[in-house]
């Protein structure tokens, strides 16, 4: 098939300097960007991801960093995605073609070989207007997990995402051309990416004109490794201290990049708050604080054009906060489809989210009350083996009532937010979280405790219900005020269509972001709109 991504068995081509990728021209912009440098030049977003949605992904980072993407691009911002090229990329995208030949990055003592490769331009495509690139290592990427096996890590994790951080760094010229850049880092798997740019590439007149900001979607994965790390990694000894790269004896790859970026968000306000305690910031509180105003939180968005009751392909029937009839067709379809009992004298309690201690899971089991509600439970998900066992147990014993499946996939999830009248999310904590958004778009009212996006997106008593304490008796108070005002229709219906009427796209938090990227390019002209 032409140009199907392959292992290549050919020899290693030559020697690519870090900086000397073959240089795209970018296409001539019909109209200014609202991203600009100080003398008016148009500047490229280029975000770089350990995951993307709809090519690879584990959670809420793959989604999230499409859909602001996909935002940026449709606002006039020139916009680039670059992800490693996993084998469940060669799976999802077949027709990708490759950008150059091969070339070598040098990371520690091991010079590595790695090729771009970039999915073709469509007027509708996965990420509208974004351009999307791959990297491609074989000795890295070409595997049938993102991170390792289900519970455990790939023991060369450093290694792997150090290479893919040099490399997109070096692509960065056939990915821009001549325009400035601005590069977007996620999460840990990424943070290297401000470090390499302010040492290895230093002497690069180019890379020292390129912005780095870095958003933290989970700061309780930082990527911890043995010292000895750093010189593997090509990483000058000096910056294992306490002000960079050290950490309680380890190498913090996350706290090197928050020290080295232009600019750090989290995915909602609340969060950039806790980040800053000591009981929430994961032990680099300190480094939090020191930012200062180089830190803020910018809540996620959801696509409210995909997540629409009013509109949406995969539902039994649609609906819409002025005709609600359509629920109701959704609950019997999705009783039929999971082997829940036909009835709607009881709320269907949902959970969509994966089966880890973050998501609450002790709080569900540790109170035998929870499960003695007038309710029928069902769980969407996969995750510790302990968690699925038990939920299991629980729903073996009456299965007309309890329902836990754990294959995942998008369209389950849609008609589940659809069908059911309440969403569990009683998390420890969540940096930002979606499906709560996506919930009440759907006239499904969220029970979740009021940490991070959760607090930032639900109105207790309004569109959901929150606790505080993180223990099974206040979980169970919640759960029991929801059950009780389900009770009173008229009072359910106000709560459903106030939920439903929430505004949860990305307008305004794009903004946000680019009002941080000019900060950092030194711009604050131009204005962003809304897509089409």
């Amino acid at each position: 098939m032409k140009n199907l991504p392959h292992r290549s068995t050919r020899p290693a081509a030559p020697v690519i300097s870090l900086t000397s990728a073959p240089p795209a021209v970018p296409a001539a912009p019909t109209t200014p960007s609202p991203l600009q440098t100080a003398d008016g030049r148009d500047a490229c977003v280029v975000h770089v991801v350990a995951e993307l949605a709809p090519f690879a992904r584990s959670g809420g980072l793959g989604e999230a960093v499409n859909s602001l993407a996909r935002f940026q691009s449709a606002a006039g911002i020139r916009t680039a995605v670059v992800m490693p090229l996993y084998d469940a990329v060669r799976a999802t995208a077949p027709d990708i073609e490759p950008v150059g030949p091969e070339f070598h990055v040098q990371v520690g003592p091991r010079r590595e070989t790695v090729r771009l490769w970039k999915l073709p331009s469509r007027p509708n495509g996965p990420l509208g207007r974004a351009s999307v690139y791959f990297i491609e290592s074989e000795a890295y990427f070409a595997r049938p997990y993102i991170y390792g096996p289900p519970g455990s890590d790939f023991p060369d994790n450093a290694r792997r995402y150090a290479c893919f951080s040099m490399a997109a760094l070096a692509a960065l010229p056939t990915i821009a051309g001549s325009d400035p850049v601005l590069v977007h880092v996620h999460d840990w798997h990424t943070a290297l990416a401000p470090v390499y740019l302010r040492t290895k590439f230093s002497s690069d007149e180019r890379y020292r004109r390129v912005k780095v900001v870095l958003s933290v979607h989970n700061a309780g994965f930082q990527g911890h490794f043995p010292p000895a790390s750093m010189a593997d990694l090509g990483l000058p000894p000096a910056l294992f201290n306490w002000r960079q790269l050290e950490w309680h004896g380890q190498m913090n790859m996350l706290k090197g990049g928050l020290v080295f970026a232009d600019a750090v968000t989290t995915v909602s306000p609340t969060h950039a708050h806790e980040l800053r305690t000591f009981a929430g910031g994961f032990g680099l509180d300190g480094v939090f604080v020191s930012l200062r105003d180089r830190f803020v939180g910018i809540a996620n968005g959801i696509d409210q054009q995909l997540w629409d009751p009013a509109t949406d392909p995969l539902l039994a029937e649609n609906y819409s906060v002025d005709s609600l009839a359509g629920k109701l067709e959704c609950r019997y379809a999705l009783q039929r489809e999971t082997g829940l009992r036909p009835t709607d004298e009881m709320p269907i309690v949902a959970m969509s989210a994966r089966l880890v201690s973050q998501k609450g899971l002790d709080l569900i089991l540790g109170n035998p009350n929870y499960f003695a509600f007038d309710a029928q439970f069902l769980f969407l998900g996969a995750g510790e083996p302990r968690y699925e066992t038990a939920l299991r147990a629980i729903a073996n014993r009456a299965p007309n009532r309890i329902v836990v499946e754990t294959r995942f996939s998008d369209e389950l999830e849609h008609r589940v937010l659809a069908g059911a009248d309440m969403c569990l999310m009683p998390s420890q904590y969540e940096p930002c979280g979606l499906t709560q958004m996506r919930a009440q778009r759907y006239g499904t009212i969220p029970i979740a405790r009021r940490v991070g996006g959760l607090a930032d997106t639900i109105e207790d008593g309004v569109t959901g219900f929150l606790f505080d304490d993180y223990t099974p008796d206040d979980f169970t108070r919640a759960v029991a005020r929801a059950i009780d005002q389900f009770e009173e229709p008229d009072g359910w219906l106000a709560m459903m269509r106030s939920a439903m009427l929430r505004d949860f796209g990305w307008d305004q938090s794009a903004v946000k972001y680019l009002n941080v990227y000019r900060r950092v390019m030194g711009s604050v002209a131009g204005t962003v709109a809304a897509p089409a």
